[in-house]
């Protein structure tokens, strides 16, 4: 089950990239992507994938569109009202819903060109830590809170 979900995640999130900025279509083709999720195999998924690093503008930030920074902040704020550390089941409740939120930021993406690059590589590394908090074992979930955490405060260091 952690294995589709991650799946449907990161097919939905391939699926965004090539639709991104294509707001006419995105509202018709929301539940088409639920359901090109779930037939997607995994080795073409993983083959989209881009193990690009991070950077700067040369020294500068990326622009990003409001919608992404406001889900942005969503994610922390949602992490930030986490009180229930002592419970696996409520790390899956909480995953949950952070998995709706970034599914959000795609949805309303209309970045462009390596700005758009760059936002996708800031996000991607979000998938395993979800996955991590969903894994059923405390001390994993844990450590990929305080992993997404830390993770989501470098927004600020690289978009504005």
């Amino acid at each position: 089950m952690k294995k589709i979900s991650k799946l449907i995640t990161l097919v939905a999130i391939i699926l965004s990239i090539t639709s991104c900025g294509n707001t006419s279509e995105k509202k018709e083709s929301k539940k088409e992507t639920i359901e090109e999720t779930k037939v997607v195999d995994k080795t073409e998924a993983e083959q989209h994938d881009s193990d690009e690093e991070l950077t700067l503008n040369d020294g500068k930030h990326w622009e990003a569109n409001p919608e992404t920074t406001q889900g942005v902040k969503q994610l922390q704020m949602q992490l930030q009202g986490f009180s229930d550390k002592e419970s696996v089941e409520a790390y899956a409740t909480l995953t949950k819903e952070l998995e709706e939120t970034f599914a959000e930021i795609f949805a309303k993406c209309t970045m462009k060109g390596e700005a758009h690059n760059q936002l996708h590589n800031f996000l991607k590394p979000m998938l395993d830590l979800f996955d991590g908090m969903k894994s059923g074992d405390l001390n994993n979930c844990k450590k990929s809170y305080d992993i997404l955490n830390k993770h989501l405060t470098l927004y600020k260091e690289y978009f504005i």
